[in-house]
């Protein structure tokens, strides 16, 4: 698939790996991709609010970009974040991602002192219109601070095509997901937040999630017993783990627990959060590794895919 259609299924969001002293790890970065690519997913995300993208300056950005883009090929397609306040920057990282070879492009509402439907379209379709590639948006106002309606997010998937994939994370997530989809069949609909409502999400018709989880293929397998008809083994994966999908999605920790989790399979090298991000304090450490004993996990952080565990393959 390519286009918008490609944009459904399961997408993980990446974090940016950093070596200790806070400096970027470029050395991580084509493992980080074929760790992504070894759980099943059917994308990856680069440069969102899991990828510390605010913490990069512009030659950072690009570097990551570059190296990622060039790890994946044609292996697998990848978004890219191209959230910016300014309308022209925006823009300028979105023609970058499009001419680096990025499927598609993630941009979130511009934080505004008073935003407004009008000042909001005008920013969506100033990017849309200034590359070819889809545009997915983020409804997430915990990190934007600017809700945006059903009948706003519908408008605008009707006036731009480009802009019909929607990341709702905006809670709770599930009745609006059921809106949206029920306002018009065009739109496809990604939950995001860990995963946590997965299930309730896809009751109300949406088609994936795009998450920083660190177990992907455990949302993989959810999605294909899901998509096969077998809703009951569906949900059976997902309460086998919707314990770590909670641990993992903590207010203000989930970053630096995301990290330990991707450093702990081997999918960088380092957790290090970029300054003034810091690590998750021992005893949550400890809880952390309390909950993949209990979940059967810790057998499997540098194994690579659980997915034949859980497909009972």
């Amino acid at each position: 698939m390519s286009g918008i259609e490609a944009l459904r299924g399961v997408w993980n969001i990446v974090p940016t790996p950093f070596l200790p002293d806070g400096t970027l790890d470029e050395a991580s970065l084509p493992g980080l991709v074929r760790f992504v690519r070894a759980t099943g997913v059917d994308g990856m995300t680069i440069l969102g609010v899991l990828g510390e993208a605010g913490r990069l300056g512009d030659a950072e950005r690009t570097r990551v970009q570059e190296l990622v883009l060039a790890e994946a090929g044609s292996a697998i397609p990848v978004c890219v974040g191209v959230s910016h306040a300014a309308t022209d920057r925006a823009i300028a990282f979105a023609r970058e991602a499009q001419a680096a070879g990025a499927h598609s492009v993630m941009l979130a509402p511009p934080p505004l002192a008073r935003p407004t439907d009008a000042a909001l379209r005008r920013h969506y379709l100033a990017v849309a219109e200034a590359i070819s590639i889809p545009v997915v948006v983020q409804d997430h106002p915990a990190s934007s601070g600017v809700p945006m309606s059903v009948d706003f997010l519908l408008a605008l998937a009707a006036e731009a095509p480009s802009c019909r994939v929607i990341k709702l994370e905006e809670e709770p997530t599930p009745p609006k997901a059921g809106k949206l989809v029920a306002g018009s069949p065009d739109v496809v609909v990604l939950g995001g937040l860990g995963g946590e409502m997965m299930l309730e999400e896809l009751r109300r018709g949406s088609h994936g999630t795009m998450t920083g989880f660190g177990f992907p293929e455990v949302l993989v397998a959810v999605l294909r017993c899901w998509n096969a008809g077998d809703r009951d083994g569906a949900a059976a994966v997902f309460d086998r783990f919707a314990t770590l999908i909670r641990f993992e999605n903590q207010a203000l920790v989930n970053l630096a627990i995301r990290k330990t989790v991707y450093q702990w399979r081997g999918a960088i090298a380092h957790a290090t959060l970029r300054a003034p991000g810091v690590p998750p304090d021992p005893a949550t450490v400890d809880d952390l590794r309390d909950v993949l004993r209990r979940t059967g996990l810790d057998q499997h952080l540098r194994a690579g895919s659980v997915l034949p565990l859980l497909l009972g393959g």
